[in-house]
């Protein structure tokens, strides 16, 4: 099922499936500023990542000694959330552990996701809980692709991805055919404000920064000004990636805790992690996007 939030200024679809945005579009142009997920290129649009990001070794981890297995950035984004309130221009959804996400993950959670519009920002808040007894370690992250080009009258060089203030980021190395953290680590650049965006830039897969010094990460069309702006301020990781190939978007990807290290030893109590949530804790982190185009 799909719910229409609005204002003055954007409206957003929102799927009950993955409880992810299908569509944002600038009401007084009609123009779509999500990425269309074109199966054919990625067919997603901005999926949740929980309740881990990125790749299992082996795609599977131990807990208990009971193995579970699972894809990559986990299993909420392919699940069925149910209503849970909704105004004009706000809407939450719920995921409850059940029986389908006990074979994946043990324990008794509770998700909480919220899209909020405020002028031309989406605000993206979720909540995790622990209905359960155990400790409940967990990861979390956030997937949103922004189309791009933003026209047909520009093209992948027209555009740059841009720090809020210069940067020396320090690049998390991941493995291109298994996505694991190789455990190295370059500096990608030095006290530089701008990524130049090409139809090469991702064609060895995503680039994972960590060390950022920036509130904001920002997609911007140069000769114009136009931009998505990402805030970033209190997350470790943020990852730039789209689909190999020509470029039709990017995503700004803010992330509680990184994909298995090559080395990692399977066990779920051992992977680092986002939180670790005692009986009855939550926890809370949004995402805001301003679509300032």
């Amino acid at each position: 099922m799909e719910w229409i939030i609005e204002n003055e200024i954007l409206r957003v679809t929102v799927n009950g499936h993955g409880a992810e945005m299908t569509s944002v579009c600038k009401k007084e142009t009609g123009e779509e500023l999500l990425w269309t997920a074109d199966p054919s290129v990625w067919g997603r649009h901005a999926p949740l990542l929980f309740p881990y990001c990125g790749k299992l070794k082996d795609g599977r981890y131990t807990h208990k000694g009971t193995v579970y297995e699972g894809g990559g950035h986990g299993f909420a984004r392919d699940m069925d959330y149910v209503l849970e309130e909704k105004t004009q221009d706000s809407i939450t959804l719920k995921l409850e552990a059940n029986a389908l996400t006990m074979e994946k993950y043990p324990f008794a959670f509770r998700l909480l996701v919220t899209y909020q519009l405020d002028g031309n920002t989406v605000r993206h808040k979720v909540s995790v809980a622990n209905d359960g007894e155990e400790e409940m370690p967990f990861g979390i992250g956030f997937h949103p692709a922004f189309l791009c080009p933003f026209d047909a009258q520009h093209k992948a060089e027209d555009y740059v991805v841009r720090f809020s203030q210069p940067e020396t980021p320090t690049q998390i190395m991941t493995g291109q055919t298994d996505g694991l953290v190789t455990g190295e680590k370059a500096v990608y650049f030095e006290q530089q404000t701008e990524i130049p965006m090409s139809d090469e830039i991702f064609a060895h897969d995503s680039i994972c920064f960590t060390d950022l010094k920036s509130a904001r990460m920002s997609l911007v069309e140069k000769d114009t000004g136009k931009a998505v702006n990402v805030e970033v301020t209190g997350f470790p990781y943020v990852l730039l990636w789209s689909a190999a190939g020509p470029l039709h978007f990017v995503c700004i990807e803010p992330w509680m805790s990184l994909p298995d290290a090559r080395d990692a030893d399977g066990e779920w109590t051992h992977k680092p992690c986002a939180a670790v949530l005692s009986e009855g804790e939550q926890y809370e982190v949004t995402l805001s996007m301003e679509f300032a185009r």
